[in-house]
């Protein structure tokens, strides 16, 4: 902190990294950690459970798989810029409309350069609701059959954006796997409390803006639209609304805000070592605090795929990958590593070790 008692960068990362549990992995189960997130990226599903590991003590895959497919605690469902997360199953029913709304005109757009009517994409929602609930879990190859039988074009993209769209609308989420992927089921059976409590438009971004800042907090209004998708707009209307609960917080990169009851936690020696897509990497517009441009460059490796990351107080210190077969991870610094930060690799990496080899690969 500068002595004016304007945050600097390296306060900014410590703050963030105790906001988003980094700093000291409790014992908590992976709802809860969701809960803290409001949602973790898992377009692979397995890093998203590294990503719960980085912030829990003594978590394991099939502790996270159980949440998932048994207890139903938390969901995967397309939310935060449209992509996939697990998110907490009671917040499904305001969280959902409100990530995915605002790509809600370009699944349309796409599904009418593949073919895919007005009245055709209107007829569809209502053919996997009553085929989910005539048959159960579907995948997305046996909901495409039904569509097409029916005569829905489905070749293409248009399945893909079909799907979407019907999970988007809360007819549909990803539930039990078969063949190795989540099937589709319909939200009402999924989800034991029906689709969670819904909210108004400007409750919705109030809750979403608290939320955000639980976890991101120092953060601007930009970060949130950023991070959720939601407009720029209504991002500045979230702020609005929770204004109150807000403080602001001088830093040498302008004005941010966190909320009120946030207890200030700057923890310092902070080794990590995060997934592809984790939270840290994404939860910001800006990403010149956790790396230059330089080491984004080896952090993102084309086609939206963000390589797994070792973590030091907050700031990326290189890239690492656990290639099949081999007995350690392979660990890429952009700089000198001190004895510290590799002892507290060699840690993370025993961590690590619970976790089915499976999740090390495709977190390479």
């Amino acid at each position: 902190m500068a002595a004016n008692g304007t945050l600097d960068d390296d306060a900014i990362r410590r703050r963030r990294v105790a906001a988003q549990w980094l700093h000291r992995p409790r014992r908590a189960s992976p709802a809860a950690v969701v809960r803290h997130l409001t949602g973790v990226q898992a377009q692979v599903l397995s890093a998203a459970g590294l990503a719960l590991r980085s912030r829990t003590e003594g978590l394991t895959h099939d502790r996270v798989d159980r949440a998932r497919t048994r207890d139903r605690s938390i969901v995967l469902a397309w939310a935060m810029r449209g992509t996939l997360h697990l998110i907490p199953a009671e917040d499904h029913g305001w969280l959902v409309p409100l990530t995915t709304e605002p790509r809600l005109a370009n699944a349309r757009r796409r599904l009418r350069q593949e073919g895919v009517t007005a009245g055709d994409e209107e007829r569809a929602m209502r053919l996997v609701g009553r085929a989910l609930e005539a048959e159960g879990p579907m995948s997305r190859r046996e909901l495409a059959e039904r569509l097409q039988r029916r005569g829905i074009r489905v070749e293409g993209q248009a399945i893909a954006h079909l799907a979407w769209l019907a999970c988007a609308q809360g007819i549909a989420c990803h539930g039990p796997d078969r063949d190795g992927e989540p099937a589709f089921v319909l939200v009402g059976d999924w989800l034991d409390r029906g689709r969670g409590r819904t909210e108004r438009p400007d409750a919705a971004l109030g809750e979403l803006a608290v939320r955000y800042l639980r976890a991101h907090a120092p953060a601007t209004p930009a970060d949130l639209a950023a991070w959720s998708g939601i407009r720029a707009s209504d991002a500045a209307r979230a702020w609005r609304a929770v204004e109150r609960r807000l403080v602001e917080v001088p830093t040498e990169r302008g004005a941010m805000w966190t909320l009120r009851s946030t207890r200030t936690n700057e923890p310092t020696d902070v080794v990590r070592m995060v997934p592809a897509f984790d939270e840290f990497l994404l939860g910001w517009r800006e990403r010149g605090l956790v790396a230059t441009a330089a080491e984004w460059r080896r952090i993102n490796r084309g086609g939206g795929w963000l390589r797994p990351v070792v973590l030091h107080d907050g700031r990326a210190v290189g890239t690492w990958r656990w290639p099949k077969g081999a007995a350690e991870p392979d660990v890429q610094p952009f700089r000198r590593l001190g004895q510290g930060v590799r002892t507290a690799i060699a840690r993370e990496t025993e961590e690590i070790r619970r976790f089915p080899a499976t999740a090390w690969r495709v977190s390479g």
